[in-house]
């Protein structure tokens, strides 16, 4: 089986968030159960200097953009036993950041029709299946389906469309369909969606599998609160969709061979998580208290994360319990000012990192015995995965991945705890149960720490589920 994993952003090359360490991870642990996967990704200026002299250059060719043609250089390197792809245009690539641009849907539309093109020139691989990943690529299956289909060397393909978060949809005004786009009137239909162009939508049409992060996300997708207006285009395409849940690197996130850490522990060995605790009391100035439990944040501040509910109800919390709260994030101003605020109420308490520091992270869930993770919607979710890898127990709201990937302890046989309204005081008393078993059942907490560090969330278990998505896309 060969296949071409399209995607905007890509571990190691460039990354904004999760959909590059999916598209980085994913291939690996394909590649190791015998499938020939290559990932092909923009050239963007952030690739370093390092990594470009390991871009061996294959060919240039030019690509159609509706009416006119851009060029596209093609370059080839390897990180571990994956090959990547890298396209470059520097009048749409060699720019500081990934998006955000004005003309974010000419340069994705060119990456789209460019990932086509470039297939003719990849010898020895035509891909049995492009999955596609989020709006960037989404115009691949459409382009497919009314340029390339029949073209000699390209029959027989099958696409997959990926949705990582179905808020970002590639939603534009109808003059695109002339300027950028190119399709003849026709095929109008398949992009159009209430009078405008929808990236997403005309994917979701034309692939032969959609697929969501999590299996519970692929369910709320269908649901116009969560949906974001494709609720109808999704149901009448259900038959092709399925949510498969991500997955972490288990060897990057190792408590017992992570770099970051002073003090290693294992499931078997859990002595030294102790010790980092005590490195986090005194990195954030706390007076040392091994009894005292610790909860972290570690998030973008945003108001789909949750944090409204975390700001209701803080300071009955602080005020009520023994307890230290960390958080670490960056984000809305609302959010900054306001934890800059409970920090300055709970001294002894509370503390705020502002900003994202990889290292930091490790070393808070490290430290810390719970986390705190209660998103209004969560597609998939990593940073709960990574909790209980590093035994810190996950208190979470039931949506999308984070109800698939934590169960509550409270039947004797969960991982974390959890909550299901999106109500404040609903997720506080979430959060009593847990300081109330740390405090008054150590036997119980210590067995389900070790339960939450020997959860299987690796890409291999991930990887099996994709592969049966992929065979059912063939056949």
């Amino acid at each position: 089986m060969k296949i071409l994993l399209a995607s905007s952003e890509a571990t190691p090359f460039a990354v904004s968030g999760g959909l590059a360490e999916v598209a980085g991870a994913l291939p690996k642990a394909l590649v190791e159960k015998g499938v020939d996967v290559r990932v092909i990704l923009p050239l963007y200026a952030c690739v370093t200097e390092e990594q470009r002299k390991e871009l061996k250059y294959i060919t240039n060719y030019n690509v159609p953009v509706a009416w006119r043609t851009q060029y596209c250089g093609l370059f080839e390197t390897k990180v571990g036993n994956v090959t990547y792809y890298l396209l470059d245009n520097e009048y749409y690539f060699k720019r500081p950041g990934l998006y955000g641009y004005y003309d974010d849907a000419e340069r994705f539309t060119f990456f789209s029709r460019a990932v086509l093109e470039t297939i003719a020139f990849l010898d020895g691989f035509k891909p049995d299946i492009i999955h596609c990943n989020d709006w960037q690529t989404a115009l691949i299956p459409l382009y497919y389906n009314c340029f390339y289909r029949e073209r000699a060397g390209y029959e027989g393909i099958r696409t997959v469309y990926t949705i990582h978060n179905i808020q970002y949809q590639g939603i534009y005004g109808y003059e695109l369909l002339n300027e950028i786009i190119g399709i003849s009137p026709p095929d109008y239909s398949l992009i159009d969606y209430d009078g405008l162009v929808n990236f997403s939508k005309s994917a979701i049409e034309c692939c032969n599998k959609v697929t969501t992060v999590s299996p519970s996300y692929a369910n709320e997708i269908l649901d116009p609160w969560y949906s974001h207006g494709l609720d109808n285009i999704l149901k009448k395409n259900l038959w092709k969709t399925t949510g498969i849940l991500n997955g972490i690197d288990v060897e990057a996130y190792n408590p017992e061979t992570d770099p970051a850490l002073k003090y290693k522990y294992s499931a078997s060995k859990k002595a030294n998580k102790a010790k980092c605790k005590k490195e986090i009391e005194d990195k954030f100035g706390f007076e040392h208290k091994p009894d005292v439990p610790i909860i972290s944040l570690i998030s973008r501040l945003v108001s789909h994360k949750g944090l409204d509910l975390v700001t209701a109800v803080i300071d009955e919390l602080l005020n009520t319990t023994e307890v230290r709260f960390i958080v670490l994030g960056a984000g809305d101003s609302q959010y900054e000012d306001y934890f800059r605020g409970v920090a300055y109420r709970h001294p002894d308490k509370f503390r705020l990192e502002l900003g994202f520091n990889p290292t930091l992270a490790r070393q808070i869930y490290a430290g810390s015995d719970i986390f705190l993770m209660p998103s209004k919607s969560e597609p998939c979710g990593l940073s709960q995965m990574i909790a209980l890898r590093y035994g810190a127990l996950p208190i979470v709201r039931e949506t999308g991945g984070l109800k698939d990937s934590i169960t509550d302890c409270g039947d004797g046989k969960g991982n974390g705890f959890t909550f299901k309204t999106y109500n404040a005081h609903d997720m506080l008393f979430a959060i009593k149960r847990s300081i109330d078993l740390y405090y008054n059942n150590k036997a119980e907490w210590k067995k389900v720490v070790t339960r939450a560090m020997k959860c299987d969330n690796s890409w291999s278990k991930s990887a099996d589920l994709y592969i049966k998505m992929y065979n059912e896309a063939l056949s």
